[in-house]
């Protein structure tokens, strides 16, 4: 899997699977989740930016299995999908769907977050399963 770059703006995101939590920034002022990380609020541009756990429980918006290997780390087949936080309506992440069988996978499914460990260099990527799932 190629890892991202991790910089002072993004490590929250990256660092947060380390203690189990997925973690995005927050504005303080009108209470808006911001991501990708960005340096003022995007609904009321407060500059007042904090970092903030959620639930790690969404829903699954679409998907693509893939049945062809075009990057290292990632053997066909695999899900990728766009899920929606519980938090937010437009708080939403590409991530990977695993621990389903791909003939359950139904748009709407409920999900929770479980992170793939890369510790050696501090990178802990989210990725979502059915809730219940057992990994």
């Amino acid at each position: 899997r190629i890892l991202p770059r991790i910089t002072n703006r993004n490590e929250h995101f990256w660092h947060g699977g380390r203690d189990g939590e997925l973690r995005f920034q927050r504005c303080r002022a009108c209470g808006y989740f911001l991501h990708p990380p960005a340096v003022l609020c995007a609904k009321c541009h407060s500059k007042d930016i904090g970092v903030e756990a959620v639930s790690g429980r969404a829903e699954l918006l679409t998907y693509s299995v893939n049945y062809q290997a075009w990057m290292p780390g990632l053997e066909p087949p695999f899900v990728l999908a766009i899920v929606r936080c519980v938090e937010q309506d437009d708080l939403r992440l590409t991530t990977n769907l695993v621990n389903c069988d791909l003939d359950a996978i139904e748009i709407g499914m409920p999900l929770q977050v479980l992170f793939e460990p890369h510790e050696e260099e501090e990178v802990w990527i989210p990725l979502f399963e059915p809730i219940g799932a057992t990994t």
